[in-house]
């Protein structure tokens, strides 16, 4: 007898599905007829150029923007961070972790969540003495204590330099493997993508150009048996001149000049 039942092929549903999602703003249509699954758990990266799609696709997930066509379905329990901290001011770092949450326990949720990101310290803090990293520690420790099945991430290491992108790179890996969200990462940085994501997605005129699975190993760096095969092919699709090494520049490839046992992840 087959030592497979059929237990072992029982399809689990996705996290995210859209199937023909249109999106559009007056005749421009920026989501053309959209076909997407994330499975539970899976951590998927879009790239694509300005204008392609990607942040219209991550405020709809996000239930920020409304479809104009199609179907979508997306956890409800879903959160989202985004280049900016966006935290308010006059509060401290902890009550902005707990904003729009109405729990009897909130302020040990924050705790909880800042102590995982490494902020147990500057629970008191507020936002004008935080740094740019801290301020996305709060950001995403923010989005922790939702309990997201689905976590959004529109280019949240964008604004940070270099070496604070890497040490947020090893720590939305951390968060990601201890709580098991399905997450979606909207950046324009190709070595970010191939770190961090199973699934790299290219967006093009509201359409998937083309998907890559990333199968390397974790811990990963950009020097490991097939990182750059799989640059070559996300530059070319990307329409970018890979013959040069420099092409991208420090201010799109924050790895370059850096040792990569420091930037493993």
């Amino acid at each position: 007898m087959n030592a497979h039942t059929h237990a072992d092929f029982t399809p689990v549903a996705p996290a995210v599905s859209l199937r023909k999602v249109i999106r559009q703003f007056g005749d421009n249509r920026v989501i053309d007829e959209l076909d997407l699954d994330i499975a539970p758990g899976e951590f998927v990266a879009l790239l694509g150029a300005s204008g392609s799609g990607k942040t219209t696709l991550l405020r709809s997930l996000a239930g920020l923007d409304a479809i104009d066509g199609g179907q979508l379905l997306a956890p409800s329990a879903r959160a989202a961070v985004f280049q900016e901290p966006r935290l308010m001011p006059w509060k401290r770092a902890w009550k902005n972790v707990t904003l729009g949450l109405r729990l009897d326990n909130a302020k040990a949720k924050a705790v909880q969540a800042l102590t995982e990101v490494g902020l147990a310290h500057r629970l008191e803090a507020y936002p004008a003495t935080l740094s740019g990293g801290e301020s996305q520690r709060v950001a995403l420790a923010r989005s922790l204590v939702r309990e997201p099945k689905l976590l959004l991430l529109d280019e949240p290491f964008a604004a940070l330099d270099a070496l604070t992108r890497i040490r947020m790179h090893r720590l939305i890996i951390d968060l990601w493997r201890a709580h098991t969200p399905a997450v979606l990462l909207v950046t324009h940085d190709v070595d970010e993508a191939i770190l961090l994501a199973d699934r790299i997605i290219v967006l093009e005129n509201g359409r998937i150009a083309e998907q890559l699975q990333v199968d390397l190993l974790r811990p990963r760096d950009n020097g490991q048996a097939g990182f750059n095969a799989i640059r070559q092919r996300l530059l070319a699709l990307l329409g970018v001149d890979n013959d040069d090494p420099q092409t991208l520049g420090r201010d799109h490839n924050p790895f370059l000049g850096y040792p990569l046992s420091a930037i493993a992840i």
